[in-house]
């Protein structure tokens, strides 16, 4: 696929430093259907103390046993959608990105998935899985005013079908979006 000419090895990208005192990383599967590119996001539940509600990929934390951070993204996208990691063909990794409020660094890789895949939300975590067309989320950026925690930010989001991505995110797949061209 000519993505993974764009993407940085995943095996670099691990060693790249970011600001944040907590390393994370998130599974960027993409899957292609009728001849456009999707991606598998995830909608929090709203009642997590941490990103509650918020539309992300699936992913988290360093856990024992992590061999490093891309066995963290697969890991961690087993447990959340019941994505098998022998079905994850990972093509590359994006730029680590920092979240500003919660100190996190996240790692996002990236991995091709058949579009005719069984995902299963995790009850304790996820609100439910979103398959967005990449096209579709091109179209709804805009620069808009998001409310977190009782204070309004000024940030780059893009919106599908009333959900609303932004903060970290957003800028994951801003670097998507420019790497796809």
């Amino acid at each position: 696929m000519a993505l993974s000419s764009t993407l940085l090895a995943a095996e670099d990208a691990c060693e790249l430093e970011v600001r944040g005192a907590i390393p994370a990383a998130v599974l960027v599967a993409l899957f292609e259907r009728k001849g456009e590119l999707h991606a598998v996001f995830t909608e929090r539940r709203h009642d997590l103390s941490r990103h509650g509600g918020e539309i992300s990929f699936p992913g988290g934390r360093p856990e024992e046993g992590d061999a490093n951070l891309l066995e963290t993204a697969l890991r961690e996208a087993h447990e959340e959608i019941g994505l098998d990691r022998s079905e994850v063909e990972i093509v590359g990794a994006l730029q680590p990105t920092p979240t500003l409020v919660t100190g996190y660094a996240i790692y996002p890789f990236v991995g091709m998935i058949a579009p005719d895949q069984s995902l299963t939300p995790d009850p304790g975590e996820v609100e439910q899985i979103l398959e967005l067309s990449l096209a579709q989320v091109a179209a709804g950026y805009e620069r808009r005013r998001v409310m977190r925690r009782g204070l309004p930010i000024r940030t780059d989001a893009y919106e599908v079908d009333g959900h609303i991505i932004w903060g970290a995110t957003a800028r994951i797949v801003t670097d998507l979006l420019d790497r796809l061209g």
